[in-house]
């Protein structure tokens, strides 16, 4: 009795038709990510004349620009302020939701499902919805126009929440077992156990955070008057005035933000998948 071999399902040139297709499809969209930010260092290198010519390669590149920026105006100080309240909403928001995360993933006490889908359901709802609600706390707790005021409300986020939660009922509980019963309570487990377990995840999370807060701008725009308090994008919008703008300045100050972010990105972008993927989100 001979065997047949099963036929495959598609021939090698559809294979190539259908791989050609995908490939196709990626470049053109990578074409369009990448594509504006070429166009904004292009911008960046030219003369405010030839800031709306068509061309992408500069005619007359010129450094003046970023000289503008970094000197005749204080974007250090703007990018200072945008590290300090990155840098600080970042490893505060990974000590409080490491502890949530793990809370509503392993503890059993009343109401943490339903104390876990109250926190979900945040996702629904977007700054701009609750900003005058949330200035009015702020201002009634005397906190416009200061650091607190830009880090305490962005403290919070869901998504980072769930991710650890996540992440954390994924870790086999045999671990915790075997430290509980070396006498450890729950704080003990916590530190010692799973905050090193998970590095990975507080990684990608520790980007995700760091660069939400540097690009953020609508918030510290509701509640900062002071320039010496403004952030990168305010500095950014502050180019633009009511009738004008100086978009060749305004292209140099985002080229120069968005180093920082690029390189944080393209360092840690293995972390960020890998994590995602572990915690269940493919």
């Amino acid at each position: 009795m001979s065997s047949k071999r099963p036929q495959p399902y598609f021939s090698r040139s559809q294979v190539t038709l259908v791989r050609g297709v995908w490939m196709l499809v990626t470049a053109s969209l990578a074409f369009m990510t990448l594509f504006p930010l070429f166009w904004m260092v292009s911008i960046a290198f030219k003369p405010a004349a030839e800031s709306f010519s068509s061309n992408l390669i500069p005619q007359s590149p010129t450094l003046d620009n970023f000289i503008y920026v970094l000197t005749a105006v204080p974007f250090i100080r703007y990018m200072t302020n945008s590290f300090l309240v990155s840098a600080a909403v970042t490893i505060v928001a990974l000590f409080f939701h490491t502890m949530a995360g793990y809370a509503l993933a392993r503890l059993r006490f009343p109401g943490r499902e339903v104390l876990f889908l109250s926190i979900f359901s945040t996702f629904l709802v977007s700054l701009p919805v609750i900003i005058v609600p949330l200035f009015v706390i702020v201002k009634a707790m005397g906190m416009l126009n200061s650091y607190a005021g830009l880090i305490i409300p962005a403290i919070f986020n869901a998504f980072g929440i769930f991710l650890l939660r996540q992440y954390y009922l994924s870790l086999p509980k045999e671990i915790e077992e075997a430290a509980r019963i070396d006498g450890a309570g729950y704080w003990r487990i916590y530190w010692s156990v799973i905050l090193p377990l998970s590095r990975p995840i507080m990684s990608a999370l520790a980007i995700l955070f760091f660069l939400a807060n540097w690009n953020s701008f609508l918030w510290p725009l509701t509640i900062t008057s002071d320039p010496n308090l403004w952030v990168v994008q305010l500095g950014i919008a502050n180019f633009k005035s009511q009738y004008s703008a100086s978009w060749n300045y305004m292209m140099a100050a985002a080229t120069i933000v968005a180093i920082p972010t690029l390189i944080l990105f393209v360092i840690f972008q293995r972390q960020i998948m890998d994590s995602l993927k572990t915690s269940g989100l493919k």
